[in-house]
């Protein structure tokens, strides 16, 4: 068992501390004073006697900090921040202004075993899983360096329902009362199309915003450039993903990743719209974002637009999501790139 009390919910704070004559609201405390009002120490938690305090100690429970090694802003506003995890690995984290909303992009793996040919992440494979505690914390961390974050997307490294029990007790910790109380709404997994996952979610007594890295309207081409989808093909991750829409009631993002040549067409729009008419759902069209050693080129703003226009004239909401961060690798797919040898 994790000994770490900034990876622990609620619940489990109050099994912690039952040994130590604890009551509910003294758990209640510790979780308000780590992720409220960001305590990094045992001993500042003033609502617990100096007796449960110094016997928490001595068993070696604590509260980790994640290691902030690198900030990196791009002239668009972009920020990126990189996170030593001490065992040789680093994560990366990025913040995207529109107006007054600060979305926090996060990872929820160290590497990726996902092995989609467009990212960058790909490159350096998965050294290992992020714990809840870690995944919180790059929120914390930009809080404190560039103030208050509105909206968190699990976008980054790795794939969040590979990470599946830590990514969702992230979610329940940021979206806890007692903590930063990010609304439900507010918080977006992302996911290459585990379709098992998706309908396990689905289950679940709590539902963020569920986005769907589509890329290709075939078979053939989504399984060169995502090989996931050898395993779970295309018809079978949107009926999970009708699954979920059907249980959480929301409205369904799909992310199409417009590289030149490959899955730009306007046959591919007319192929896309089929296969999304069933769902009630939003499509965004990512301008490819090129990193070193992948060959791909970007649609072109002439070629997304026609994209857009014949997705939107069969009335499917569509937004273009134009590069950010491209001098400090840190837009879409960018990620791990400044790392990957």
């Amino acid at each position: 068992m994790s000994k770490d009390l900034k990876d622990k919910t609620p619940g489990e704070l109050e099994q912690i501390v039952a040994p130590y004559g604890g009551k509910k609201y003294l758990a209640g405390c510790i979780f308000s004073f780590i992720h409220s009002k960001g305590v990094g120490d045992i001993s500042q938690i003033s609502p617990l006697g100096k007796a449960v305090r110094a016997e928490l100690a001595e068993q070696d429970f604590f509260i980790s900090k994640l290691d902030l090694s690198r900030k990196l802003t791009d002239p668009d506003g972009t920020v990126k921040y990189s996170f030593d995890l001490g065992d040789g690995s680093v994560i990366e984290s990025v913040i995207l202004l529109d107006g007054r909303r600060r979305t926090l992009c996060v990872s929820t793996q160290a590497g990726c075993a996902m092995n989609c040919v467009f990212c960058a992440t790909a490159k350096l494979k998965l050294r290992r899983n992020l714990t809840a505690a870690e995944i919180v914390d790059q929120v914390y961390s930009a809080e404190n360096e560039s103030g208050r974050i509105t909206n968190v997307v699990y976008m980054g490294m790795g794939e969040p329902l590979v990470n599946y029990d830590a990514v969702l007790k992230s979610v329940r910790i940021l979206n806890d009362p007692a903590g930063r109380n990010i609304a439900i709404r507010h918080l977006t997994i992302s996911t290459c199309g585990i379709a098992p996952a998706i309908r396990k979610l689905a289950g679940e007594d709590i539902h963020p915003r569920l986005a769907i890295s589509l890329n290709a309207t075939t078979d053939e081409l989504r399984t060169k450039l995502m090989p996931v989808n050898a395993k779970y093909p295309i018809r079978v991750l949107l009926d999970a993903v009708e699954d979920y829409q059907l249980r959480a009631r929301q409205r369904v993002t799909f992310e199409y990743v417009m590289i030149k040549g490959l899955n730009d067409s306007l046959e591919d729009a007319g192929r896309l719209v089929k296969l999304l008419r069933r769902l009630r759902c939003n499509v965004n069209l990512i301008e490819y974002n090129p990193h070193p050693g992948c060959k791909f080129k970007g649609s072109g703003v002439e070629r997304i637009e026609c994209f857009r226009e014949a997705l939107g004239g069969a009335g499917i909401e569509t937004t273009i999501r134009f590069k950010m961060g491209q001098t400090i690798f840190a837009a879409c797919g960018q990620l791990g790139a400044n790392y990957s040898k």
